[in-house]
């Protein structure tokens, strides 16, 4: 049946086949010295970065997607962690209570790979209590690069952090990862069996790149329908530009997710440009930003192959 239109199951079958291969790859936490250090997967560190090994030990990667087979192995619990990072704690004021948002769940997306996609993060967030729900992690397979250009693209955006084994043990072609998508979207109750819409939640992105561009290009490079639930979004961009009245302390015109967090004094948690500590760190801006009183609405809608923006001052 057609994507976006099928009933779904579980999800999980296509997980139980997959062979691990090795366990030594790691989410690495870059350090927040000012001076180049060694991280835990030895890819240099720079600039301000909270320095989360402190903290907590490295994050399993083949955990973040379900595909972690070493649970029983003191040794593997020991070395990694199997539990995702909280977001900031939020001190809720009785006296000024959260403004009511038009939706009951964010789910906060951040893409990687300007070519393909390598990396499919989603941050589910409850606008409600300002906590996680849950976390949709996959590795992406491209479908047209191949051989060395490949090896060569996923060098260049994940051998910083030794990851490159890693993306070769787990990724999986697009179409895979938005059928395990829908699937997870239908476990949290997201989607209109009838419609394929999302229910009372919505995308939140740092920009318009992911679901404008981005999303429709792999659709036609992997050969399949742009699904219908890719309609609309937050452009976090538009919101802070639009609540705060103010561009973000950067040089460019534009507020992108460093800045937005300069602003507004906030510290980058893991590895920037690294999808799943993105997304995190974008669904903690959104937290702060709700906290301080925004109401995060729709930015954009896609009506047939042209986009309509919402707000008249935006990025």
């Amino acid at each position: 049946m057609a994507l976006g239109s099928r009933v779904l199951g579980s999800g999980r079958g296509f997980l139980s086949t997959f062979s691990l291969k090795r366990q030594s790859y790691c989410q690495a936490s870059r350090s927040d010295e000012a001076t180049p250090s060694i991280s835990p997967c030895g890819a240099p560190n720079h600039g301000r970065f909270e320095d989360l090994s402190r903290r907590r030990k490295p994050m399993c990667l083949y955990f973040t997607q379900n595909r972690c087979q070493y649970m029983d192995s003191p040794e593997h619990l020991e070395k990694f962690s199997h539990t995702f990072p909280e977001l900031d704690p939020v001190v809720l004021d009785a006296a000024r209570p959260l403004p009511r948002q038009p939706f009951d769940k964010f789910l906060v997306l951040d893409l990687e790979g300007k070519v393909e996609i390598l990396e499919f993060p989603v941050v589910l967030l409850d606008a409600k209590t300002l906590t996680v729900v849950d976390r949709f992690h996959r590795f992406v397979r491209p479908c047209e690069l191949k051989g060395s250009r490949l090896q060569a693209y996923i060098a260049g955006k994940y051998g910083r952090w030794k990851l490159e084994r890693l993306w070769e043990d787990t990724a999986i072609p697009f179409q895979e990862t938005l059928l395990a998508f829908e699937d997870w979207l239908e476990q949290h109750s997201l989607r209109d069996p009838e419609s394929h819409l999302l229910k009372n939640s919505a995308f939140v992105t740092c920009g318009n790149w992911d679901i404008k561009t981005k999303i429709p290009e792999q659709c036609i490079t992997s050969g399949i329908p742009l699904p219908s639930y890719f309609c609309e979004w937050i452009n976090l961009k538009d919101i802070f530009l639009n609540f705060y009245n103010k561009r973000a302390r950067a040089k460019s015109k534009a507020p992108g997710m460093l800045s937005m967090m300069r602003s507004l004094d906030m510290r980058v948690q893991g590895s920037h440009h690294l999808g799943l500590d993105d997304a995190h760190n974008i669904a903690r801006i959104v937290q702060k930003m709700e906290s301080d009183g925004a109401v995060l609405s729709i930015t954009a809608k896609r009506r047939g192959n042209r986009v309509e923006f919402l707000f008249q001052n935006r990025v």
